[in-house]
């Protein structure tokens, strides 16, 4: 009787409780309410965001980096033609957009160019580039702007190029004095123009040669191959920096080649700022006979001792300057020494418009004294056959990747934020709706009724970005044009060209070698002959 007693609720017991049970019962009712709205809102907005760009669908893990192939840039192609010209692939974990066509990467390298202004992270940057210490790789900011207007002021400015336009001259002059001492013998023509662009670049950086003009001093040929070798790790798509977990097994060896080749560039430029230091110290107190002031090398060793914080980049250190002197003597000379080499060997393959630059050649500098850089801007023809060199040829085939700083819309497909930007240029410059007959060389396309007599090589007709285009274009764009124009037309009015061995020009092998930078698969060679009075030589040594 007891427990009954106890056991028995009061009414106002009673009616607290059905108020707290109604009350949970609101308070449910109002949550699903609010997650539906909620949710609704959000399908509203997803269904209003644009689709992601199509693609092909890839493999598990490692997505579609199987399908890339030994040539990207002609595979990242053949999926455009399917895909359309703005596509998406999936590289383990990251997404990738690929550009091909003008149109698409005008939209995204002008349209939204500060959104694209940093690099994603990768293996060559850390192993190498001195773990992003350099210009190429280095995050868009102060540090990155500094170098750059560096390069700029004692380098690649219209001032700077016209000062050292004295020691181009020289070094291409050497070049000649090389190529015609050779006799009856078979020239390797790329490495001899890379020591010459080398030379130039050096002379200009830190006010030495770094070779002699045969290659002798402190081994060119290593030299060239290093370069060879960098540009083809750099070119290759690493596993590990697209799946990290597998990073650490270096499936493909890639990072374990990079960090011996960054051994051997180490050693290399360890030795250049040593000599510096050492030619800067016996030199001090003497007045400047060239009366040109410091060379960039010198600046840069300046800013290794100011105070920290002093300036708009900071102070600089030794491992600063190699990775900048690593991107001038490597990406700086090996894509104006290809570039020469392509067009050297279309000219051989056509001597009908070889012959033609020869006549234009002679009528603007004789046949008595070599080409000079004034005469440049009155060979119409040459700059014809350039352009269609860096049309033909791009001297780098796949842009260097850009990320994603925030999500965007390109096309009618949404960029999300994190993507890793590939723009064509290969697919871009044999694109047909922009090149009538694109594998045909034809440098009559930009004279005049060619339909592209006013496109410009620097960053502003898409159809022709051979250096990129927006803030990370190419730095070394005006000096890698003109040394390129340079040696070219000096090499062409100097020498007529023929093949060893009996060979005949239209069984010139043409085969790519891919990397960062189109190198030819085999190297040209080359048997120089000389076609200028002997005055004409001498003078030009």
């Amino acid at each position: 009787m007891a427990n009954v007693l106890l056991n028995e609720r009061s009414p106002s017991e009673c009616k607290r409780e059905a108020y707290c049970s109604m009350d949970l019962i609101l308070l449910v009712l109002f949550t699903l309410g609010l997650s539906s709205l909620l949710l609704f809102f959000l399908h509203l907005k997803q269904s209003r965001r644009k689709p992601l760009p199509p693609g092909p669908r890839g493999w598990p893990i490692l997505g579609n980096l199987p399908q890339l192939g030994s040539k990207p840039h002609h595979t990242l192609h053949a999926l455009a033609k399917v895909h359309g010209p703005l596509f998406r692939l999936r590289f383990g974990s990251v997404d990738v957009v690929v550009a091909a066509s003008a149109d698409v990467a005008s939209q995204l390298l002008r349209a939204h160019d500060a959104i694209f202004c940093d690099r994603p992270p990768n293996s060559g940057a850390e192993h190498v580039a001195y773990n992003y210490q350099d210009l190429v790789f280095a995050p868009y900011g102060p540090r990155w702007r500094m170098l750059r207007k560096l390069c700029s002021v004692h380098l690649f400015s219209a001032k700077a190029l016209d000062d050292l336009r004295w020691v181009r001259q020289g070094e291409v002059g050497l070049l000649v004095h090389a190529l015609r001492a050779c006799g009856d013998a078979p020239v390797n023509l790329g490495y001899a123009v890379n020591v010459c662009a080398t030379n130039a670049l050096a002379r200009a950086t830190m006010g030495r040669r770094v070779f002699e003009e045969d290659g002798s001093r402190d081994g060119a040929g290593e030299f060239k191959e290093m370069v060879v070798e960098l540009m083809r790790l750099a070119g290759e798509f690493n596993v590990g920096d697209f799946v990290p977990w597998l990073n650490w097994l270096d499936p493909q060896g890639v990072v374990a080649r990079m960090k011996r080749l960054h051994r051997r560039y180490d050693e290399f430029l360890d030795g250049i700022i040593a000599e510096h230091r050492r030619r800067a110290e016996a030199a001090e107190g003497e007045d400047d006979p060239s009366g040109r002031g410091r060379d960039l090398l010198s600046v840069l060793i300046g800013l290794t001792e100011r105070p920290d914080g002093e300036g708009d980049g900071g102070k600089l250190t030794d491992t600063n300057i190699k990775a900048l002197l690593l991107n001038l003597f490597t990406a700086g000379t090996d894509t104006s020494s290809s570039t020469v080499e392509w067009a050297l060997a279309e000219l051989i393959r056509h001597p009908d418009v070889l012959k033609q630059a020869q006549r234009e050649l002679d009528s603007v500098v004789g046949r008595s004294r070599l080409v000079t850089e004034s005469d440049l801007p009155n060979l119409r023809f040459l700059q014809a056959v350039i352009k269609e060199t860096f049309r033909l040829h791009p001297s780098t085939p796949l842009s260097l990747p850009r990320v994603a700083s925030e999500a965007c819309e390109v096309g009618g497909y949404q960029i999300p934020r994190g993507a890793t930007l590939l723009v064509n240029i290969w697919a871009i410059t044999h694109d047909p709706a922009s090149w009538p007959n694109p594998l045909e060389f034809n440098p009559a396309r930009f004279l005049p009724g060619g339909g592209h007599e006013n496109v410009d090589l620097r960053g502003q007709d898409f159809e022709l970005i051979p250096f990129g285009a927006g803030r990370r274009i190419c730095a070394g764009m005006s000096l890698g044009i003109r040394m390129v124009q340079f040696m070219t037309a000096t090499l062409v009015h100097a020498f007529d060209w023929s093949l060893p061995e009996g060979q005949k020009p239209e069984k010139l092998d043409m085969e790519e070698a891919y990397g960062l930078t189109l190198q030819r698969a085999v190297p040209l060679m080359v048997n120089p002959l000389p076609r200028l009075t002997s005055a004409a030589y001498e003078a030009g040594c």
